[in-house]
């Protein structure tokens, strides 16, 4: 199997696991504030990765070197994660989620800046087919719903959100160095997300409240903080060093269509047809993505 072809399928796995964080995160909501949480699952996920790297000299010694780059990579996730949440204290999640289907566009517009690559004029036909694929399975395949959104201070502040998690694809491969070690590199950028995390709650006078939580949620606290927030931050920095902002973003077409097919496979929630015709819409928009990057 070829390097290429085995981290496409690594990052069609994070995708998937990354939409089953949307539906473990719902048990999770209205526990405690979500910059609070936030911190909570890097804080787990540095300290599960943090006895691999130092029992290693290898890694040791790298962590000073790495750790001005990954902090800088960690600014623009965590500064997409807060501005998620401050986002949907003014807006919807469906007006996120269609706002969201504009990150593969972006990305690809920044590479063109910071890598030099060029957009075929045909490949916008292709970022419109995902864009639509996905806003089917969001608004499902309602016209009427879909026109009923009306953007407001919130949607703004989710469309400056997507620009940072543009810029993290974009950084993860443009800081990256061919010394680096990967897993320093990812444990030095759960570091700095914890920084930042921890800024913003004194900056929003936030409290911890983490009694709050209690032994049932252990386990979705657990998803979050090691699938979905350790695994996924080593495949997409992995997957990106290898395949590109560009492809990487967009798999993000793919999101809402592994939602519900988890949901399918979680619950047992019969797929509509309308949800299948925006998945093959998704997918055929990411492969085209893919063949044409």
């Amino acid at each position: 199997m070829s390097k290429t072809l085995y981290a496409h399928i690594l990052i069609l796995f994070a995708t998937f696991i990354s939409g089953g964080s949307f539906i473990v995160s719902q048990k999770l909501s209205g526990v405690i504030n979500p910059i609070s949480i936030n911190l909570l699952r890097f804080l787990i996920a540095t300290v599960t990765l943090l006895p691999f790297i130092f029992l290693k000299k290898e890694y040791r010694i790298k962590l000073i070197s790495t750790f001005k780059r990954a902090f800088i990579i960690s600014f623009f996730y965590t500064s997409f994660l807060i501005g998620m949440f401050i986002s949907l204290e003014y807006t919807t999640a469906l007006n996120t989620g269609a706002i969201f289907t504009l990150v593969p566009l972006i990305t690809a517009i920044l590479s063109m800046i910071f890598f030099k690559q060029k957009i075929p004029k045909k490949q916008y036909l292709v970022y419109l087919f995902g864009i639509i694929g996905t806003c089917i399975v969001i608004f499902k395949a309602s016209l009427q719903l879909f026109l009923s959104r009306t953007l407001n201070k919130g949607d703004i502040f989710f469309f400056i959100s997507i620009l940072f998690i543009s810029m993290y694809s974009i950084c993860a491969k443009y800081f990256y160095e061919k010394d680096d070690k990967l897993v320093v590199l990812v444990f030095m950028t759960l570091v700095g997300g914890c920084i930042w995390m921890s800024i913003a709650l004194i900056i929003f006078n936030i409290p911890l409240q983490w009694n709050r939580i209690n032994t049932n949620d252990f386990v979705s606290l657990g998803y979050i903080s090691i699938p979905a927030t350790l695994v996924t931050a080593y495949l997409y920095q992995k997957c990106t060093v290898i395949l590109g902002p560009k492809k990487i973003m967009a798999y993000t077409y793919l999101t809402p269509a592994s939602i519900a097919i988890l949901m399918f496979v979680v619950s047992s929630q019969v797929l509509a047809y309308w949800v299948i015709i925006g998945i093959l819409i998704s997918t055929f928009s990411t492969v085209m993505l893919l063949r044409k990057s």
